[in-house]
């Protein structure tokens, strides 16, 4: 079409189909969900770089990996879908594992496990194994009382820990443990098995995605107008007006009230530009209600002289709502995938523009 309002196909050379690491980093130091995104490479490559003849020295990596123990941790319960509440229920595991012990065989050769703190009444919920939101985020000034969470995995987390990947292995387990959570716990069978926990994690991802990502769509949409609007504003400078969740003057869908857009900018000249963003890893709605409104959006925009934009990308867009997407790039001016040197493309288009 052109080289700024692109078909599908032309977009899809620039596609981005997850969060970028830039974005990702930034965001880890203060919001837990980041820390797991940002992490989830560094998890799996400690369960596949075990000893082929230890079926514990992820203990030893994951000491000398950096990562917080409390965060390997949580990891494990997103992927084995094992959460506080969950394992809470299973107290006191003496009821299960005589002894306090896990015995299981691990490539043909038995091991035993004894837990040392995740006996009795202890709780076992999200927050006393420090992994809820709260403990989950880097420490700071802010937050002295993270800085007394171990590095290391120890204490009942450690035992914890050895429950998940190897309860569903043992051998001398009650008959009366949970049959649930004996399916879930098996992470362990995958430890140094690249191709198996690969297809394990492939199996599994979907629902650990929406444990992810589920409840946090909307702060999502918010962090990546932001970055837009951040990268924007660097490359125009301050004789630009940028504002999230911003109106056109004249501009409304109902004669009422003013449209809102995801970022409107408008230039040292007056003229407006109205940037609407989406980023979808899992599929939702919201790119089909863009897409319902992009023609009566544009006709509207460019009848007062201004434009409309679009920043489209993440692998719930490009590769799954295909028809949305290509009416989206129909009715833009200007649609760019989700990278600084895309987002420098539409500044550059909106300097042609201004």
């Amino acid at each position: 079409m052109g080289e700024y309002n692109r078909t599908l196909d032309e977009l899809r050379a620039f596609a981005v189909l997850s969060w970028p690491r830039e974005l990702l980093n930034q965001l880890a130091k203060t919001i837990p969900l980041y820390r797991l995104l940002s992490t989830q490479d560094k998890f799996l490559s400690l369960l596949k770089l075990n000893a082929e003849d230890d079926p514990f020295s992820w203990l030893e990596l994951l000491s000398a990996s950096g990562m917080e123990g409390n965060l390997f941790l949580k990891h494990l319960m997103l992927l084995s879908d094992l959460g506080g509440e969950a394992l809470n229920k299973l107290t006191p595991l003496e009821k299960y594992f005589p002894d306090g012990v896990i015995a299981f065989n691990w490539q043909g050769k038995d091991y035993r496990y004894t837990m040392t703190k995740a006996l009795g009444k202890t709780s076992l919920t999200n927050g006393s194994l420090k992994v809820d939101g709260k403990s989950l985020i880097l420490p700071s000034e802010n937050t002295p009382t993270i800085k007394k969470i171990p590095r290391d995995l120890t204490g009942k987390a450690k035992d914890v820990a050895v429950l998940i990947m190897f309860a569903g292995l043992s051998t001398n387990v009650s008959s009366s443990f949970s049959e649930e959570v004996r399916e879930k716990a098996v992470i362990g069978k995958y430890l140094s098995n690249p191709e198996g926990l690969d297809l394990f994690v492939k199996q599994n991802y979907i629902r650990v995605n929406r444990q992810i990502t589920g409840a946090n769509s909307n702060s999502l949409g918010q962090i990546a107008q932001d970055y837009v609007l951040q990268k924007l504003s660097e490359r125009l400078g301050t004789s630009w007006t940028f504002r999230r969740d911003g109106t056109v003057p004249r501009i409304s869908h109902n004669d009422r009230d003013l449209t809102t857009f995801d970022v409107v900018a408008k230039s040292p000249s007056g003229k407006y530009f109205a940037i609407e963003v989406s980023f979808q890893v899992t599929t939702n709605s919201v790119i089909e209600r863009k897409a319902g409104q992009a023609q009566a959006r544009q006709a509207l925009l460019k009848k007062q002289g201004h434009n409309i934009c679009y920043v489209l990308d993440g692998a719930g867009n490009i590769n799954v709502r295909k028809n949305a997407v290509g009416t989206i790039c129909r009715y833009s001016d200007c649609t760019v995938a989700f990278s600084e040197a895309e987002i420098a493309h539409l500044a550059t288009f909106m300097q042609t523009q201004a």
